[in-house]
């Protein structure tokens, strides 16, 4: 049975068991309840024809021993780990306010009491990762399925639950927090996640940007996360949209052809809607790169145990030129002197360092593969490898001069050590060697000629131990049974130079009427801009592809595709446009160059669009006091033209604000699915539209907001502050401070803002702004409402019983006030997604 039939031959129980197992590959379907005999004889009734994911396959076994990434010695500890479910692993938001606070948790009450539950008397029930900064990140020895099924570790997983609900903390696998760390993110740089679905990398990397910045201010770099697939889009802005960050902008691109955005020598300025713009940038280019790309994900076997059964060689083969592609357009976007990060979830040297060398190749000397073995000193790694072979269709290939005519089109010169291409003469029926490598990686000079070996027998038994001259050894390999982890492959390079302009050169030699596929893609880069011409015509196999860990959802991924079933990327590409949120394009009738399109006509879509009703942001500024120090007008948008119907405001940095401007400059190429930080969200009540300001600051945009808000701002109690989070809905006359109560009465009506005061409700100076605890709220007629989700309440509380102590609680009475006018609010539309 072949890896890739998906659903089809199975009967619809095994479809059922198979979805289940995509949600939890660990875990054994339950028996069928409507069985008679279910409770009767205690037999186990599920479908007799399922059988659990098997954690062996002999085509895995021949392949990683013929490659060789572990000794003979260590293979059976190897397998032994990589059988075994993988430990979970979450890292701390070191932007978040209660960062030390769950640290402190986690070193003081949860290393203790897990401990018992901890069969190997030698582990640590947790502990955190040696390698990650400032004990941020955390590895438990319990499984996922262990913390759902075991009633003992319930409060530890209520506690993940919950701070990961929020924001505070992210659960991510270990071995995926390792390639952000190597980027050298500072706060002022522009950084691009060409691949960031499901986001947890690309919260890492606005963690990092935003750690140096106090509350009320904005760093000022940025952070581009891009991910072909919209529905993972739609799940990378669910994730991010817990950092509360308005230096983001989230885009919905094939990652090769990513766009640069270059602006016009002659166009300085642009006009959006009568609006004109002065540009600060003139083309989109970025200080780091990171290059997470698609690839089989073996290395998530303890995760996804599924890909046991469907794995093959051919789906490392399929994904090579796709990873080439997607490096290549990274280091174009890339600025001189700045750094990408390449890394995959997979042990498969054909998309590890066979992809490394074909990078080095086509740059030339203009990129470095940096040596970082002496950062993050703690964490084992291994290097990469010199040397391997490619396996198609049962056959070992250890040259590309090897490979049978009818596999050329699917494996290619760059899947082996030397890169060398060969094509056949038709003039003895030889295979000569095309553009011979120099050491230095650069390409032979195709002018000189073609260099016929005199002899091909000798030529390739030299060619039996092909060995890479590029120093890979300076990759990382991360192998599961060294730290008890996942496997993960990551390159870390350095820009040294403008890369060169790489022509291709017709050539008279041919295979199959098919130019040689080592001379791809053509990198063009000049002072003003950067742009990538497709000019590949081979054939690849688009098998199935995981990032980060995460496998897309596809029964059909991994399939290994004959060569008449295989599909080039372009068509991929037009195949993809008729999904719904994907531009439709013909690649041939538009001779292969990419049509502009406007940002309102992306499918799916909605556009971005500056929000200039001066009325409307007047008026909030009157009502809540918002400073004149803080940059609001210019840097809002919607995503409706109608002023008359938006709901919600977005506020976006100044970072972000360039880059909407230049997007609108060139003709809207990016197509953006999410920007921003919601700031302010229409609110009405059943009173009518009573209030005198319509918008409502949201939980996201206060912690911005709040040190430059000087109206409609009450410091409460630690009591009457708790009050609220418990009971939501509270009147005047039941508040325990009465100078609050008649502070509160006497407030405009509509959204209000009130601070956790410390010991007194008077006002706070800036300092105690900044670290202060802040919620929403609306003023009725006779109550305050609180506009906070009861997710976020219940974190509140918890902090404050932590910060405070349990003896406030004691100055609460437990009888809830009365709240005859609870219903005064309307839809509190600040909810999670």
């Amino acid at each position: 049975m072949g890896g890739g039939g998906g659903g089809r031959g199975r009967s619809r129980t095994q479809r059922k068991h198979f979805k289940q197992s995509r949600e939890n590959v660990w875990k054994r379907p339950k028996s069928d309840p409507s069985s008679e005999d279910n409770n009767n004889n205690g037999n186990d009734n599920r479908d007799p024809h399922w059988q659990p994911f098997a954690t062996q396959n002999a085509a895995f076994d021949e392949y990683y021993k013929g490659q060789g990434i572990v000794s003979e010695e260590e293979w059976d500890s190897f397998m032994e780990v990589l059988r075994k479910p993988l430990p979970a692993a979450f890292r701390i938001n070191s932007s978040s306010q209660f960062c030390d606070d769950i640290r402190s948790q986690l070193e003081n009450e949860f290393m203790k009491s897990l401990q018992s539950e901890v069969t190997n008397g030698e582990e640590d029930a947790i502990r955190p990762l040696p390698w990650y900064p400032e004990n941020l990140a955390w590895h438990s020895n319990f499984s996922r399925m262990q913390l759902r099924k075991n009633q003992t570790l319930e409060k530890f997983h209520e506690f993940l639950k919950l701070e990961n609900e929020i924001g505070n903390i992210t659960r991510q696998e270990a071995v995926s927090m390792v390639p952000p760390l190597f980027l050298d993110v500072c706060p002022d740089h522009f950084v691009l996640d060409m691949c960031a679905a499901p986001g947890s990398k690309t919260f890492q990397l606005l963690e990092i940007i935003h750690r140096s910045t106090k509350a009320g201010s904005l760093p000022k770099g940025m952070v581009v996360a891009n991910d072909l697939d919209v529905q993972r889009c739609n799940l990378l802005i669910h994730q991010t949209k817990r950092m509360c960050t308005a230096n983001l902008i989230v885009t919905n691109h094939e990652a090769q052809h990513f766009p640069g955005c270059r602006l016009n020598r002659n166009c300085s300025s642009s006009s959006e809607g009568g609006m004109g713009f002065q540009q600060s940038l003139s083309q989109l280019i970025f200080d780091r790169v990171l290059c997470d790309v698609p690839c089989s994900g073996d290395g998530t076997l303890r995760k996804a145990p599924d890909i046991w059964r469907k794995w093959n060689s051919g789906m490392g083969n399929g994904v090579h030129c796709l990873q080439v592609q997607i490096a290549m357009r990274g280091i174009s976007l890339l600025k001189v002197g700045g750094r990408i990060v390449y890394s995959t979830c997979s042990m498969n040297p054909v998309e590890n360092e066979a992809v490394v060398a074909e990078i080095l190749r086509k740059c030339g000397g203009s990129l470095e593969l940096v040596d970082v073995s002496g950062e993050l000193p703690q964490l084992v790694r291994r290097p990469g490898i010199k040397k391997w072979k490619v396996r198609d269709k049962g056959t070992w290939f250890v040259s590309y001069k090897d490979v049978p005519k009818y596999r050329r089109s699917v494996i290619v010169p760059s899947m082996f050590p030397s890169g060398r291409c060969y094509v056949e003469s038709t003039e003895n029926n030889q295979d000569v060697e095309l553009g011979e490598k120099h050491e230095n990686g650069a390409d032979g000079n195709p002018e000189e000629g073609i260099q016929q070996s005199e002899d091909p027998v000798a030529l390739a038994d030299e060619l039996d131990e092909e060995v890479s001259n590029f120093p890979l050894e300076r990759c990382m390999r991360i192998m599961p049974h060294d730290q008890n982890s996942g496997a993960f492959f990551i390159a870390v390079f350095h820009k040294l130079s403008p890369l060169p302009a790489m022509q291709e050169k017709p050539n008279s030699l041919q295979l199959d009427d098919k130019p040689c596929v080592n001379l791809s893609n053509q990198i063009v880069e000049d002072t003003n801009g950067l742009e990538v011409i497709s000019a590949d015509g081979t054939d690849e196999k688009l098998s199935g592809a995981a990032s980060e860990a995460d496998l897309i959802d596809n029964e059909t991924e991994g399939a290994a595709v004959e060569p008449d079933t295989c599909i080039t990327c372009e068509e991929h590409n037009s195949e993809e446009a008729e999904a719904p949120g994907h531009r439709e394009t013909d690649p041939k009738k538009a001779g292969g160059k990419r049509k502009l399109q406007t940002q309102g006509k992306w499918k799916g879509v909605d556009p971005v669009v500056f929000f200039k009703d001066e009325a409307i942001v007047t008026s909030i500024m009157t009502f809540y006091g918002i400073n004149d120090s803080f940059p609001l007008k210019g840097h809002l948008v919607t995503r409706n033209n109608d002023t008359n119907h938006v709901k919600r405001i977005y506020y976006i940095s100044k970072s972000v604000k360039d880059v909407l401007e230049l997007n609108f400059s060139v003709g809207q190429q990016l197509k953006i699915t999410s920007i921003g930080l919601k700031m302010f969200e229409r609110q009405t009540s059943r009173e009518g539209n009573s209030a005198p300001c319509s918008f409502r600051i949201s939980s996201e945009g206060l912690p911005v907001l709040l040190p430059y808000i000087t109206k409609q701002i009450l410091y409460a109690s630690p009591v009457d502050f708790k009050h609220l989070l418990q009971y939501k809905t509270i009147k005047f006359a039941d508040f325990v401070d009465a100078e609050f109560s008649h502070k509160a009465s006497n407030l405009m009506p509509g959204c209000c803002v009130i601070v956790l005061s410390r010991g007194s409700n008077a006002s706070m100076d800036q300092t105690q702004v900044d670290e202060s605890i802040a919620i929403g709220c609306w003023k009725g007629r006779a109550s305050l409402s609180v506009m906070v989700t009861a997710t976020d309440c219940q974190e509140l509380q918890e902090r404050l019983l932590t910060r405070m102590g349990p003896e406030n609680g004691s100055l609460v009475q437990d009888e809830k006030p009365s709240n005859g006018e609870a219903d005064e609010v309307l839809e509190m539309t600040d909810r999670k997604e």
